[in-house]
């Protein structure tokens, strides 16, 4: 494995076509990944995908935006994280951005998001957090950090993890940073600089990469769907900004994503 995708979705529907040709393109590029589910059935669907994978591994939570729609499951949640190919507790968190009734979700999203939390801790996992914040305000961001280092005083290490597909400020990868969480970025890094200043600010230590595939496709297709495969592009994209060596980056990125998830 050269590169590894810590934040996908192969097992979505827009993969049942050929979801083995895209299996098989990233074994030939050297690509692992993170398959993470967004509710109970999707992750699920993502341990039976990755079960007998070499490379891949899986994460299972609810998403921040399905908690109006499907009550979180601890028992069956806690029952799959027990796999060994289980990795990570999400996907879970806050989102200001979509939810029609913002106050409403609000106070779903915290209670359901703290029981992840607690169920990361018991199992000793990292967390797989997702972060949206309403336009224009780093809200969510600034929520999820207080609730973060509550437990975080408590509990120590056995609370860490990952914020996929972050878009925060400086403020907020520097409150990350002192958590101990890492942050990943997408291939929206090839056709925006809106997050240079945070990826140059960042101890490289501190970065993972991901493709929040079949989502942002890198500049080279954009508008189409997206695969794991793009990891490479974000490792680039990554190493342009910074100003660094590409392999010097790609094997750092890498070993972050092994420590982090014991792979």
């Amino acid at each position: 494995m050269k590169y590894f995708d810590a934040h996908c979705h192969v097992q979505f529907d827009p993969y049942d076509m050929d979801r083995a040709t895209v299996l098989e393109t990233m074994r030939e590029k050297g690509v692992g990944g993170m398959v993470v589910g967004v509710d109970l059935d999707s992750s699920v669907k993502a341990l039976q995908l990755v079960e007998k994978l070499p490379n891949f591994y899986a994460s299972a939570g609810l998403h921040p935006n399905a908690v109006l729609d499907e009550r979180f499951d601890e028992d069956s949640f806690r029952a799959i994280l027990r796999h060994p190919k289980m990795k990570a507790v999400g996907e879970c968190g806050l989102d200001n951005f979509r939810p029609s009734d913002v106050e409403i979700a609000k106070v779903e999203q915290r209670k359901v998001f703290e029981k992840h939390i607690e169920l990361a801790i018991e199992a000793d996992k990292p967390m797989m957090i997702h972060s949206r914040p309403s336009k224009g305000t780093q809200d969510a961001y600034r929520d999820m950090i207080d609730i973060l280092r509550v437990y975080k005083k408590e509990h120590g290490d056995r609370l860490r993890g990952d914020i996929h597909f972050f878009v925060g400020g400086l403020d907020e990868a520097r409150d990350f940073v002192d958590l101990g969480f890492t942050m990943s970025f997408t291939a929206v890094l090839t056709f925006t600089h809106d997050y240079d200043e945070v990826v140059r600010f960042l101890p490289l230590s501190s970065i993972i990469t991901e493709t929040d595939s079949p989502y942002v496709a890198p500049s080279r297709i954009r508008g189409q769907r997206n695969e794991p495969v793009s990891v490479i592009d974000v490792v680039g994209a990554l190493a342009q900004i910074r100003g660094e060596e590409e392999e010097m980056v790609r094997a750092q990125v890498l070993e972050n994503a092994t420590k982090l998830f014991l792979l």
